[in-house]
């Protein structure tokens, strides 16, 4: 039995060596991959904005900090994936766009939008912008619904459209009164975890993009 073991566990080190080779990376899947363009831009809404802490602790400006790059904040407070829609040219097409973080679906949750709308408006938001030659990185949240699984809308839409999918993105921090500044707002310290949390995703996705 002990020499069965023996053997059982380089062999199972083996298997698992081979499917972290042949597992495909979530990055090269991502469309654009080397994209021409200039800028990284957070398109969002008061999440994006740093809405409960000052521009210099919203996660974009935190983000910025840790890769050592210009994040361009286009977050706008209040924008559900409509009115986001409607401001998508001027605020990420005509700005050279190479990757854009997208940051939305928590107005259109409270303010009871369909949740096939929202998915609709989120594709439609994401072909815009691939269609400008940029890679898409996705933030998905959870939000408390009982009819809605906006974590699996997420989801479905980064691995339909090609896009980088940084899940739960706002995990623990609502639910932490010392990471929120009201209700549905993280903090500084809440939006520095945000940060965090994007920052590995995208500085790995730049370096699969070369640079």
């Amino acid at each position: 039995m002990k020499l069965e073991r023996r053997h059982a566990i380089p062999a199972a080190i083996a298997a698992a060596l081979l499917i972290w080779i042949v597992w495909p990376s979530p990055y090269s899947h991502v469309r654009n991959l080397h994209s021409t363009g200039a800028n990284i831009i957070a398109f969002g809404d008061s999440l994006t904005a740093g809405y409960g802490a000052s521009p210099a602790e919203a996660y974009p400006s935190v983000l910025a900090a840790k890769l050592g790059r210009e994040v361009i904040n286009a977050g706008v407070s209040g924008d559900t994936t409509q009115s986001a829609l409607a401001r998508i040219d001027a605020d990420v097409l005509q700005r050279s766009p190479r990757i854009v973080i997208v940051g939305l679906g928590g107005n259109d949750f409270l303010q009871s939008v369909p949740l096939d709308t929202t998915e609709a408006n989120l594709r439609t938001i994401v072909q815009k912008i691939q269609g400008a030659g940029s890679m898409v990185v996705l933030l998905g949240f959870e939000f408390p619904s009982l009819s809605a699984n906006y974590d699996r809308m997420y989801r479905r839409v980064a691995s339909d459209e090609g896009c980088l999918l940084i899940p739960k993105t706002l995990k623990g921090i609502l639910t932490d009164p010392a990471l929120k500044s009201d209700e549905i707002h993280p903090n500084a310290k809440g939006y520095a975890i945000m940060a965090e949390r994007v920052t590995g995703p995208v500085a790995k996705l730049i370096r699969k993009a070369g640079s």
